[in-house]
């Protein structure tokens, strides 16, 4: 990673639950490649935040894997950004103490990911579920990042790392950045093929809901096809038309072209041919982020080295962050 002094650090991290969607490579991934060479980033595939809910052990060293070789298949260079294994760097669990107990419960009772979540995992309502904002305020503070990358649904937690980065810094001095949400401009939240009104899961019980980045080609299309519309044949953005406008929002993002181009281009044409359309810009678009990750997974030293030196390098600078905020609060020096 650079280490030229005005560049501002970003932090982002993404949890190895299975592959990722479309909508997280759209909403964020493909961003980070991008993100590189104006600023110092922190990549972290976050497989500690995963363990909230119950996991397969065998799968999820297998999913955290597969996620760290999808984002370099995506762009993310480990010569020019950090990029590690969360649990591989013990500062993350250090520092969520210290945080934790300049985190108010009434704070994180708020938190609707809580609310949502609970809902959806009743028999397993685990403290963990409950705190990990503050393990993700750790993970982002440890770093004295000045920008995340967050989506819509993530806003409330960057606004408690917030929170929680003022009250230490009022009652202990001045030790962490306050982060700001870097949210893209384009493309920032894809919505379910099948439910336009609500945005793409990979939890979705309906398959043809969803694209997966390493879906093939024909089942991409195939999905496509499929996608909830109306009963109008116009391709046109409208509020009231959320299924082809989030077709048209894919499509723009993929091709670059903006919406009024997209109009002119499928005028008088169906629904059938701009779906076919964006299947095939979609297929095509994701082609050399199939090849790279089965080409990274082939070679699974080559991965270990990078995660390896991606941990070190995080370590390096994170445990300054926890050592400062120890002291801070009155801990002995161990050394």
């Amino acid at each position: 990673m650079s280490e030229q002094e005005n560049k501002k650090i970003i932090f982002s991290g993404i949890q190895p639950t299975g592959t990722f969607t479309l909508g997280n490579y759209i909403g964020a991934v493909s961003h980070w490649g991008k993100l590189q060479d104006e600023y110092n980033c922190i990549y972290s595939i976050v497989d500690m935040h995963a363990i909230t809910v119950r996991q397969d052990p065998v799968k999820l060293r297998q999913h955290t894997l597969e996620a760290y070789a999808l984002i370099m298949a995506c762009g993310v260079d480990p010569k020019k950004s950090i990029a590690f294994i969360q649990s591989h760097v013990r500062t993350h669990a250090e520092l969520n103490w210290i945080l934790a107990c300049s985190t108010q419960f009434g704070e994180l009772s708020r938190m609707t990911q809580f609310k949502d979540k609970s809902a959806k995992h009743p028999d397993d309502i685990n403290a963990g579920l409950f705190t990990y904002p503050v393990l993700m305020a750790a993970d982002i503070l440890a770093y004295k990042a000045d920008l995340v990358p967050v989506g819509v649904d993530q806003k409330q937690h960057l606004e408690l790392a917030r929170n929680v980065a003022q009250r230490f810094n009022s009652k202990y001095g001045e030790l962490f950045t306050v982060p700001d949400a870097y949210i893209p401009k384009v493309g920032a939240k894809v919505m379910s093929l099948q439910d336009p009104e609500k945005k793409m899961s990979k939890s979705d019980e309906n398959p043809n809901a969803c694209i997966y980045i390493l879906d093939e080609p024909d089942v991409i299309i195939r999905k496509f096809k499929r996608a909830v519309t109306d009963s109008d044949s116009v391709v046109r953005y409208a509020e009231d038309k959320p299924g082809i406008s989030n077709l048209m929002s894919i499509y723009s993002v993929i091709t670059g072209k903006d919406y009024a181009s997209i109009e002119r281009e499928f005028d008088g044409k169906g629904y059938g041919d701009f779906k076919l359309a964006v299947g095939e810009a979609v297929a095509d678009h994701l082609k050399p982020v199939r090849d790279e990750f089965a080409r990274l997974m082939a070679d699974k030293a080559y991965l270990k080295e990078c995660y390896t030196a991606g941990a070190q390098a995080a370590l390096n600078i994170s445990r300054k962050t926890v050592a400062k905020a120890y002291r801070k609060v009155g801990f002995v020096d161990s050394m």
